[in-house]
């Protein structure tokens, strides 16, 4: 058995199936509508989005139409009810394109559901709305056969409104998946120079710099790649030295180090040095067309869960139907209370049961679920994540820019006594050294040396590749880089600074070496701080019983470092994009319900891959638009927030399902015709009174019962504010 990817039901693997095949992969649909959204999302939305204003423009008049028939005769003098005598022809016209028109959607599912022998919610609102139409229609055309004049077409108008409004919302969400994948594909340059070999007319062979379409660059080719350029396709560099910044790749903060004999891949940015790159990877085979795909991949092909109420309704929908069949039947035949009568106790039956309240059940905890969650700053993207994130154990977290600021800062600075030079003398020409540098960690201690001094540029400065800088100014010659830009300049490093080094690398910092006037002054030492939340966090979901994992594509001495002091104890370092989604495959196939919280387009596949994709709202837009969940607020102590409360909002959903059908299925026996003996068979003329009743109440309990949930307040934010308090105190 396939699922459809659109809808989420089961379908039959068969010759005659709706199939299509994308990217070499095949999916099943359980409609032509479902084909049509997957293939065409914004002409299905467009298409949407106008079914839903004419329904509302039809809808609106029915009702207003309808209160002399839903109202006692006493109040008719409120209302103009002369001019409304005619009422049920005009409601009969305007119902009539709402049910056939915008309704057949629904006709089309029923008949789907049929040929798949499997009933959903299509099936109910069709059959019901239906129903209640044809009954409406029959007593409008031919009101002498009927011994009530009683109509029903605001019930039908009613329900496909609200069904389709809740359809166009969903549909918007799903939308935004896809433009998720164009954001990947935009991180790819257009063009790349390629070097040609051409001949002088002199014979001489020579190189030509030529520009192309990034689709014409082949394996082998060698191309030209420029400081601040990115870099085409993955390759390795054959000549030249540079820093990359791999952030949008690897999702490692600081820029890495480049030389002759490295491999580079495509998207990512060349900071400082002029590179000759040898193209070995193109087009499908990138790092960058993988995380494409692996995005597109997951979202298409994840196993969402059956939605409840087509499982109550698998059931429910053909027992209901064939219990109507049966009591118009019996009163025909057994009872004989005439054709009339049985053909009313069938549409009782049909419409008392027909669970208008399942209809706002899910939407009505939905939306107070939803609601409560943005008050806090968390954005769930559909109802389906709501119902996941109760059901996760086990929380991935990527480490740069989730748990981490995601920058590097200056985070301890040693001197040497020997050298004379005080810390802030120390810090102070240091970053004059660096304030011409583009390199992230020069960055990192100009804005330190800028918290207490200005900050003039030096009067000469020269960066050496993969070593570090050479500045002057005021007469210091200052020198800032790593262990082999000292030996080269004569500077021996001594036995204790060595052990400091060694000490900082340890914990998972970079340590810069600094030199003024030829003498070795002291070390600055700079890491990725950690989050201010991320502490907390991490303790609340392991209190909760919540396994919690780190993912990084860091190295695994800094992971390590990262997660000791926040009390990580699963670690899995050194991985890149689609390694974390294999990752993330690797535990759900042990049965695992996975959460991945995750901030950068490294992150994407595994947020798509994961049952729950949880983006950190300061993150890139593509994470954001592959996670099921946003955190406005860069809290990640958010993420313990949304899942309790998920949590509560399935209780809700449930309890109001309980509700929906508590009212329905009592009244059944009524509608069937249990109070006959009693009340004759006139009773059946105030059933559809009942149902009004029914749906009232039942409607009132769902809505009241959901309102419930405005009531939450996460515990880990009282806890917070009462810490707070008595800090202040």
């Amino acid at each position: 058995m396939a699922k459809d990817p659109v809808c989420g039901m089961f379908v039959e693997e068969k010759a005659d199936s709706i199939r299509y095949t994308t990217n070499s992969k095949e999916y099943f649909f359980c409609s032509s509508q479902c084909l049509s959204e997957f293939r065409e999302p914004e002409k299905e939305l467009k298409k949407l989005n106008i079914h839903v204003a004419v329904s509302i423009a039809l809808t609106i008049p029915i009702i207003v139409l309808s209160l002399p028939h839903m109202l006692p005769l006493e109040f008719g003098n409120f209302l103009p009810m002369d001019l409304m005598h005619n009422s049920s022809y005009i409601m009969f016209v305007l119902a009539t394109p709402l049910q056939f028109w915008i309704g057949w959607r629904f006709y089309k599912g029923l008949w789907d559901g049929i040929k798949a022998k499997a009933s959903n919610m299509d099936t109910l609102i069709a059959i019901g709305t239906s129903a209640a139409y044809l009954y409406s229609a029959a007593v409008t055309i031919a009101p002498n056969l009927f011994p009530f004049d009683s109509v029903y077409f605001e019930t039908a108008a009613v329900i496909i409104t609200l069904i389709l409004t809740g359809r166009l919302l969903e549909t918007r969400t799903k939308e935004k998946a896809s433009i998720a994948v164009r954001k990947l594909l935009d991180l790819r340059p257009r063009t790349a120079k390629v070097l040609r070999m051409i001949k002088s007319p002199s014979g001489q062979i020579l190189e030509e710099e030529v520009e192309i379409p990034i689709e014409e660059i082949r394996e082998e080719n060698l191309l030209i790649v420029r400081p601040g350029e990115s870099i085409p396709t993955d390759g390795i560099i054959i000549e030249g030295a540079s820093t990359l910044d791999e952030s949008a790749i690897t999702g490692e903060s600081i820029p890495v180090d480049k030389v002759k004999g490295d491999e580079v891949i495509g998207a990512t940015i060349n900071k400082t040095g002029l590179l000759k790159i040898k193209a070995i990877k193109v087009g499908q085979d990138t790092v960058l067309s993988q995380i494409i795909n692996l995005v597109e991949e997951a979202r298409t092909g994840k196993a969402q869960m059956q939605r409840m109420v087509d499982q109550v309704a698998k059931y429910f929908v053909p027992a209901i139907v064939l219990t109507a069949i049966a009591v118009g039947l019996v009163w025909y035949f057994v009872g004989g209370i005439g054709f009339t009568y049985s053909l009313l106790a069938f549409v009782s039956v049909i419409i008392i049961a027909c669970p208008c309240a399942l209809g706002i059940a899910t939407p009505a905890a939905l939306m107070m679920g939803s609601g409560k969650a943005a008050e806090n700053g968390i954005l769930f993207k559909g109802g389906e994540y709501l119902e996941i994130a109760s059901k996760v154990q086990t929380v991935v977290f990527d480490k740069t820019g989730t748990l981490t600021e995601g920058k590097p800062s200056v985070t301890d600075i040693h001197t040497i006594p020997e050298s004379g030079i005080g810390e802030k003398e120390l810090l102070r020409l240091a970053a004059i050294a660096e304030a011409g540098s583009e390199h992230p960690l020069g960055q990192a201690v100009v804005r330190k040396g800028k918290e207490e001094n200005v900050i003039p540029n030096p009067e000469s400065s020269e960066a050496i590749s993969g070593q570090g800088l050479s500045a002057t100014y005021q007469g210091h010659i200052i020198l800032v880089g790593t262990r082999k830009l000292m030996t080269e300049n004569g500077l021996p490093i001594p036995e204790k600074v060595e052990s400091k080094l060694k000490e900082l690398e340890n914990t998972g910092k970079t340590a810069v070496l600094v030199a003024i006037d030829s003498k070795l002054s002291g070390i600055l030492a700079l890491a990725d701080t950690i989050k201010d939340s991320a502490r907390k966090a991490i303790e609340d979901l392991k209190s909760k019983g919540k396994e919690v994992i780190m993912l990084t594509g860091d190295n695994e001495r800094t992971a390590n470092s990262i997660a000791s002091q926040l009390g990580i104890d699963r670690i899995i370092a050194q991985v890149l994009p689609q390694q974390k989604e294999q990752v993330i495959s690797e535990l759900k196939s042990e049965g695992k319900v996975v959460a991945m919280v995750g901030d950068g387009i490294n992150d994407a596949p595994a947020l798509a891959r994961a049952d729950l994709g949880i983006a950190i709202g300061s993150g890139t837009d593509v994470a954001k638009e592959t996670g099921g969940i946003i955190l406005i607020k860069d809290d990640v102590r958010d993420v313990s927030i949304g899942l309790e409360i998920g949590k509560k909002t399935v209780n809700k959903i449930k309890q109001n399902l309980f509700w929906a059908f508590a009212y329905n299925t009592g009244l059944i026996p009524i509608a069937g015709g249990a109070l006959v003996p009693f009340l004759g068979v006139e009773i059946f003329g105030w059933l559809p009174m009942f149902a009004a009743v029914a749906m009232a109440m039942s409607s009132v309990t769902v809505v009241g019962n959901s309102l419930l949930l405005g009531r939450y307040k996460p515990k880990i934010a009282l806890t917070n504010r009462a810490s707070k308090d008595h800090l202040s105190a």
